[in-house]
């Protein structure tokens, strides 16, 4: 089946107006939104997406671990959906569009083919994948892990977050557990649209980014362990400071990033100090190191030198030291059939395009291991992301979501 002209685009406008939409969901205090996974705001962000896809003629289906499936029938319903999504999740302090472009994108691509009447032969999905964030509970993109089998689901249900709450708890206090069984529907493919969430299409001027690869991710867990005191009392030389321990750990953790520069990056961007207080010498910290880079022996190699750097840090200031690895995954290479799908639709849509490594992580990675997937990306202004102040143009949204029907339409084969 040949691709589809490119006279076919989506309504633009109407995609803008739903990102609006949503945003009034879980404001946040400064322009973006708190939109946490499995809290009331999130609930209400579900049902107002249900209930658009269920308008798009679309039927609903809800796994255990909360993953939201809207499915768009094909001609050869026996033929694997054509998947496309993300999620609806923010930071706590997150922006309007990091993963709900994808979600709403995939929206929209439903809603353009039935303006224009398209019919396809393998139906078309559109996925709500639960938990993508991981900032409330522990690791990121859980619920597309433990679909794709990565996580055990009792393990996933048991991560608690700040105030001791489970996730299993917490999915069903908001009346989102599905009982599908999760990770029982197969896919013929997954195509996730997202912003960039970094500077390089912007400054580039480029409108599209064909995601290649995507960078692996190291998170570990270091606690620091000293003794509490008092920081006018304790003579210099008989302090234990765990927060001085922890600040030279992280200039050696910038250090490893450096010495694997271009591609490699490091930084602690979770950190608890106890017990925080203004005059007592911290006798406990807790942080999280997150290493960086598309080459797995360097994040291997970053993680080696972190354990055997920071251990002798502590050694020499009569500090204890452990680590654990919370979270990470392998680096990703993309579908080669897909990635051309959607190289190939940029370059159709005559729409400025470079190829590029996802230096964040995505549901896509793990969906990667069960199915053919790829990425689109979009531009966002200043590189800025997980941040209130993140912003993109309308113009930059309907481009990645023109390429995304038309990868999807590749996919899905078009019905004459």
């Amino acid at each position: 089946m040949p691709a589809p002209g490119e006279n076919l685009r989506v309504n633009g406008d109407r995609l803008w107006d739903s990102l609006m939409e949503m945003a009034k969901i879980g404001p946040g205090v400064a322009g973006g939104n708190n939109r946490q996974t499995l809290t009331d705001a999130d609930a209400e962000g579900r049902a107002l997406f249900q209930r658009w896809c269920e308008a798009a003629g679309c039927e609903m289906g809800l796994d255990s671990m909360g993953n939201m499936f809207a499915i768009r029938p094909g001609t050869e319903p026996d033929a694997l959906p054509v998947y496309m999504g993300s999620h609806l999740d923010t930071q706590p302090t997150g922006g309007k569009y990091d993963g709900v472009l994808g979600v709403l994108g995939a929206l929209e691509v439903v809603r353009s083919l039935n303006d224009m009447g398209i019919r396809t032969r393998h139906p078309i999905a559109i996925a709500n994948w639960t938990n993508e964030e991981g900032t409330r509970f522990a690791p990121a993109m859980l619920s597309s892990g433990v679909f794709a089998g990565i996580h055990s689901e009792a393990w996933a249900k048991d991560r608690k977050d700040a105030a001791g709450k489970t996730f299993g708890g917490e999915l069903k206090r908001i009346g989102w557990e599905g009982a599908e069984p999760v990770g029982e529907r197969k896919l013929h493919a997954m195509f996730e649209l997202h912003i960039e969430q970094g500077p390089i299409l912007e400054a580039e001027g480029k409108e599209i980014g064909v995601v290649t690869h995507g960078q692996g991710l190291s998170w570990t867990q270091v606690s620091i362990t000293g003794k509490d005191s008092h920081t006018g009392s304790t003579p210099m030389p008989l302090r234990k400071n765990a927060g001085l321990g922890m600040a030279r750990v992280l200039e050696l953790v910038d250090e490893i990033a450096w010495r694997h520069a271009p591609h490699a990056v490091g930084a602690a961007g979770h950190i608890d100090v106890f017990p925080n207080s203004r005059n007592v010498i911290p006798g406990r910290v807790v942080f999280t190191v997150d290493f960086r880079s598309p080459d797995l022996a360097v994040i291997q190699d970053m993680e080696a030198q972190l354990k055997l750097g920071a251990q002798k840090i502590c050694e020499e200031m009569g500090l204890g030291i452990a680590f654990e690895k919370v979270g990470g995954f392998d680096p990703v290479t993309f579908d080669a059939g897909c990635v051309a799908a959607v190289r190939g639709a940029a370059e159709r849509l005559g729409y400025s395009h470079r190829d590029i490594i996802s230096g964040a992580g995505h549901d896509a990675c793990w969906i990667n291991q069960v199915a053919p997937t790829a990425m689109i990306m979009c531009p966002c202004v200043g590189g800025l992301s997980h941040n209130e102040a993140e912003e993109i143009s309308k113009d930059w949204a309907t481009a990645g979501t023109d390429v995304l029907l038309h990868a999807v339409l590749e996919t899905a084969g078009v019905v004459a």
